[in-house]
């Protein structure tokens, strides 16, 4: 498994304090870099009942080590509102309480499809794949690969040293709406990361 890092891109962005945004496997990716934290996103284009879910992946490209959250994430509606993401033992226990197996295959595949769909990513030491391994090799039952696999793909709680990297699914609970035009704040690397999105695509499946 790769240890270079999740963006090719990155590599000549690390001193930009810009967004930068291009397109990939036709989602609309936004990464910026500050204090040597690199954060790329993209809005996934279904939601997993209540939720409505980005794709998030994160590099610590400084010389000191950084911890990352889901909760550091929060989206603020064009009118005001705010949504936090959840945290992950919080989304898995909803997802496997509430959302059938069907809805987590379709989680899985959707994911999976940005994910390996992206040629700007590049397997991250942290992330979905390395989660995912481990899970998947301590399970045999049906519900519990389920649950498992949600647990893989829910970004998590993560430090990141100084090279090392990670990704996963950021969960809004959005009320099954999408999130619709506003901004995507992450609070990380003792900054404030600002995303606009004001033309975010519509869920299909709404």
């Amino acid at each position: 498994m790769a240890n270079a890092g999740l963006f090719c891109l990155a590599l000549t962005l690390r001193l930009s304090a810009q967004v930068i945004e291009f397109e990939s496997n036709g989602l609309h990716y936004k990464t910026l870099t500050k204090n040597g934290l690199t954060i790329m996103f993209a809005m996934l284009p279904s939601h997993i009942r209540n939720y409505a879910i980005i794709q998030a992946a994160v590099e610590n490209g400084s010389p000191v080590s950084w911890t990352v959250k889901p909760e550091d994430f929060v989206y603020i509606r064009s009118d005001g509102q705010e949504i936090r993401a959840g945290d992950a033992e919080t989304v898995v226990d909803a997802l496997v309480e509430k959302a059938g197996r069907g809805d987590v295959i379709r989680l899985v595949t959707t994911y999976e499809g940005v994910l390996y769909g992206n040629p700007q990513y590049k397997s991250s030491t942290n992330g979905y794949e390395v989660r995912r391994q481990n899970a998947l090799a301590e399970v045999t039952s049906t519900k519990i690969k389920a649950a498992a696999a949600a647990s893989a793909i829910a970004f998590v709680k993560t430090k990141l040293n100084p090279g090392e990297s990670t990704d996963g699914a950021v969960f809004f609970d959005s009320s099954g709406k999408p999130l619709g035009p506003g901004k995507l704040l992450v609070h990380a690397a003792g900054a404030v990361f600002e995303f606009p999105n004001e033309n975010p695509a519509a869920h299909p499946d709404n």
